[in-house]
């Protein structure tokens, strides 16, 4: 069922989680499926003794590509008009990740209807992963 602006409410939220304990294999798949292939991402023996970092960890665009996800199954597909996202902190293999949208309005514009959303995708401990919004075509 398409969302409405008519049953739409300021403070409405959608939350699905989006990864269930994220793999390296998954970090490699997606380096694969994006041309991505820094090391950072999966090679741990250069993640740790040259760059530094205690492991691997995913692309920033794997995380806004999930939460992507969470906002199609939330909208529908093809409803989506923007999606902007701010990475606030690394995710690393055996993190779950919870994506939220919450209504901040929804408004006409020539006669088309929008919600605006603000997006929020957190790990297992509750830190924000990413942050942003969207704004997606709804029914009247």
């Amino acid at each position: 069922m398409a969302l409405s602006a008519k049953t739409l409410k300021v403070g409405d939220t959608h939350q699905e989680i989006v990864v269930d304990n994220l793999t390296r294999t998954q970090l490699v798949q997606y380096a694969g499926a994006s041309g991505d292939y820094n090391p950072i991402h999966t090679d741990e023996v250069y993640t740790t003794q040259v760059a530094g970092y205690p492991s691997v960890f995913a692309h920033g665009m794997l995380s806004m590509g999930v939460t992507g996800k969470m906002l199609t199954n939330y909208v529908g597909d093809g409803r989506l008009a923007t999606f902007g996202v701010r990475f606030t902190r690394q995710v690393w293999p055996g993190d779950t990740l919870t994506s939220t949208a919450t209504v901040q309005a929804t408004r006409e514009e020539d006669g088309v209807h929008f919600v605006d959303l603000i997006v929020s995708t957190v790990n297992q401990d509750g830190t924000e992963v990413a942050s942003g919004y969207a704004s997606a075509r709804i029914d009247a």
